[in-house]
């Protein structure tokens, strides 16, 4: 699971060399295409999700709306689902080209609220309904809306469907460590912008 993470945080970054302005959201995922191959990727366990701008406050549900191209100063997130050697591995991050301070603050929120979260799972032992709980008061106190939405997952051996325990969000249970995605997804109070970022609940390497 390990190797699955961090090879998929590789992709990742990989995917964001090409994000320049001008990039419409198909084009990048034509672009991740070819990341994932140099990368020995065995196959998606879930499609490319890659949001421009105002596609950033949708849902990986949601279909973006179309002919959304990466404006000079904007931001876009990442949501990759690629299994490795069997094992799945879930990332996902937002970044800004340009002067965007806002957006980069949204951003930067998303990772704040994650890696708080995970610091609680770990020292705490909370179960995924309290640790999700907290998740929103700490986005809404720093003044985001909070998507409640979404909600985690368990990852694993491919395909992770034959062992789902429900979403982490619903766990009433501490999550066991290197089996559940951490998903954190915020925006703008007002503004159409928002900002994602998911990673392996793990203890460090």
């Amino acid at each position: 699971m390990q190797r699955a993470r961090a090879l998929s945080w590789q992709a990742l970054h990989g995917i964001r060399e090409h994000m320049q302005p001008g990039i419409s959201e198909d084009q990048a995922q034509t672009q991740a295409m070819q990341v994932f191959e140099a990368l020995g990727m065995e196959r998606l366990w879930h499609p490319v999700i890659i949001r421009i701008g105002p596609n950033t406050v949708r849902t990986y549900r949601e279909p973006s709306q179309p002919g959304v191209r990466l404006g000079e100063n904007d931001s876009y997130f990442i949501d990759l689902g690629l299994v490795f050697s069997g094992h799945e591995g879930d990332v996902g991050d937002t970044f800004v080209v340009g002067h965007a301070p806002e957006r980069q603050a949204c951003a930067q929120a998303a990772r704040e609220v994650f890696h708080d979260v995970a610091r609680i799972w770990r020292t705490e032992g909370w179960n995924g309904q309290k640790l999700y709980d907290y998740a929103r008061e700490r986005a809404e106190a720093m003044g985001w809306r909070f998507n409640h939405a979404i909600k985690g997952h368990r990852v694993s051996d491919f395909p992770h469907s034959v062992h789902k325990g429900g979403n982490l969000g619903d766990l009433d249970r501490k999550p066991g460590n290197g089996l559940w995605i951490l998903e954190i997804q915020l925006a703008h109070p007002t503004e159409p912008f928002g900002a994602f970022y998911e990673d392996l609940l793990a203890d460090p390497a």
